[in-house]
């Protein structure tokens, strides 16, 4: 197989271990064991990268990669991240797990099945899934995906549909849909008046 045409992360690539080749994998797979069921791996430009030993450590797994042998060569993937083509992964999972390359490029509606946007991204920085829209002209909207800001998913029929005040788009207490004016692409984002600045 070559280069994944549809990409799911699986894996990144942390610091070298030891002196041999092995490296340090963060794994984005239920059971990080697990990495080494999905076949060859492939960095964003394409190179493939086989497993041949994996074990855990601690919260990350010690990989060596076919063609790795020494310090130097794992130092120089540090920071790689590793991808699977989507159709190599199973579609067996419970009713409400999603992978994240299945819900980009999703629309994003509201309750009235208005299209708000598209689904261009999803995000976790620790505090749980995140989507990443475009909104009404806005890039880089972010909408915590909960069952309460998301509340429907549809896959087969290629949207999500989000309740406006609980995904934060609306400040108006009459929890009424999204209006054109909420959306200035020069607004700031929602938060702290400090956030993002300098200090």
């Amino acid at each position: 197989m070559s280069k994944p045409q549809n990409p799911v992360q699986m894996a990144v690539i942390g610091a070298a271990h030891g002196i041999k080749g092995e490296l340090r994998v963060k794994t984005f797979t239920g059971e990080p064991l697990a990495l080494a069921d999905y076949g060859p791996l492939y960095a964003r430009d394409g190179r493939a990268f086989q497993i041949v030993d994996i074990r855990p450590a601690n919260t990350v797994v010690v990989v060596r990669f076919k063609g790795i042998a020494d310090r130097n060569a794992a130092e120089a993937l540090a920071g790689t991240e590793l991808f699977v083509d989507r159709s190599m992964l199973p579609d067996d999972g419970e009713e409400d797990e999603f992978y994240h390359a299945d819900l980009v490029g999703l629309e994003v509606r509201d309750d009235t099945g208005a299209v708000l946007g598209k689904v261009v991204a999803v995000h976790n920085f620790g505090g749980g899934d995140i989507l990443d829209v475009t909104l009404g002209g806005r890039k880089g909207v972010l909408i915590p995906f909960t069952q309460a800001a998301v509340p429907q998913v549809s896959i087969a029929e290629g949207f999500v549909r989000v309740d406006p005040a609980a995904a934060g788009l609306v400040d108006d207490e009459d929890g009424g849909g999204p209006r054109e004016e909420d959306f200035d692409p020069k607004g700031r984002p929602r938060g702290p008046s400090d956030a993002g600045g300098n200090r």
